[in-house]
């Protein structure tokens, strides 16, 4: 499916003026990419341009209402689905059971594999910590050799090239909604049938923010309505700075897609499902996106429903 892609100058004032809406001040402005191999982000890529594209893998109806842990993926598979071997990947997704043995948060950051390089493997795990209950975060290579995630992602994968992109500053929430959502239905007041997809990654650079891990254990009843899966869900308030790896479609228009999904990391050992921030006074976030072009939709839930999405 092709995006309805506007220029750049066009994006960043439309989403100013919704973050107005809804932050104390934002700026948004077209500036080079910055060099994302450096901190804090330390990415195994440059940047977040060529060939943007968005892919919605699995979905939340594999996790419940009973997880389907057959449902298992891997990134450079995913790459060469969606036309584009050695893509950098970024986004929001579970992890593989069957590799970890247990369910947690990924946080996928991979330049996946191509004819002449091998995959590097720069993502997270958030898991519920088996000794205290807290926060486990690791990266994935300190474990893992492979590139496997499970159940559902949501992903924005490009060439890793740096390039022109949108930077988002917005401080001071003034508004309900958080952050990414702000975005997105900025884009889709002014888009409206007119679908279009955004990706790549923000700090939020003061203040807490709500996250969840989901626990090590899939639910042994069912999840029938959001309140069981919130129930299920570990809900932690976590600290800056945090970096956000988000994946934003305006609208679905018909694929059943997650429209938000934004997973984070840390240096300081803090990560998973972000929500919203907690601290909106004092809350400054700094982002770098650019929209995509097309969007793959991978194995697609047969049998669906709408509990679990926010």
């Amino acid at each position: 499916f092709a995006f309805h892609v506007p220029s750049l100058e066009e994006l960043a004032g439309v989403l100013q003026k919704g973050l107005k809406e809804n932050f104390a001040d934002a700026q948004v402005s077209v500036v080079d990419c910055p060099d994302l191999t450096q901190e804090p982000f330390n990415f195994p890529a440059k940047g977040i341009c060529g060939k943007p594209r968005i892919a919605d893998v699995g979905g939340v109806p594999y996790l419940i209402p009973i997880a389907q842990k057959e449902k298992v993926y891997d990134l450079n598979t995913v790459a060469k689905d969606i036309e584009l071997p050695g893509a950098f990947i970024l986004g929001a997704g579970a992890v593989s059971s069957r590799v970890l043995g247990v369910n947690a948060e990924l946080i996928p950051i991979v330049k996946t594999k191509n004819e002449k390089k091998p995959a590097v493997n720069g993502s997270y795990v958030a898991q519920i910590n088996p000794a205290d209950k807290g926060c486990l975060l690791e990266k994935y290579s300190s474990k893992y050799t492979d590139c496997e995630f499970g159940l559902l992602a949501n992903l924005y994968a490009s060439e890793g090239q740096p390039g022109k992109v949108i930077e988002v500053k917005a401080n001071g929430r003034t508004g309900e909604l958080n952050f990414v959502s702000c975005l997105r239905q900025t884009l889709e007041k002014h888009y409206g049938e007119k679908p279009v997809g955004m990706g790549g990654t923000f700090i939020i650079q003061k203040g807490k923010a709500k996250i969840h891990i989901m626990p090590p254990e899939f639910s042994a009843c069912p999840l029938n309505t959001d309140e069981d899966v919130n129930n299920w869900l570990k809900f932690f308030e976590m600290k800056a700075p945090l970096i956000c790896q988000p994946v934003i479609v305006s609208r679905d228009p018909g694929f059943d897609l997650r429209v938000e999904h934004t997973h984070c990391f840390s240096h300081h050992g803090e990560g998973g499902h972000y929500h919203q921030d907690t601290s909106p006074d004092s809350v400054q976030y700094l982002g770098y996106f650019q929209p995509a072009e097309l969007l793959f939709r991978i194995d697609r839930p047969q049998e669906t429903h709408l509990v679990g999405r926010d």
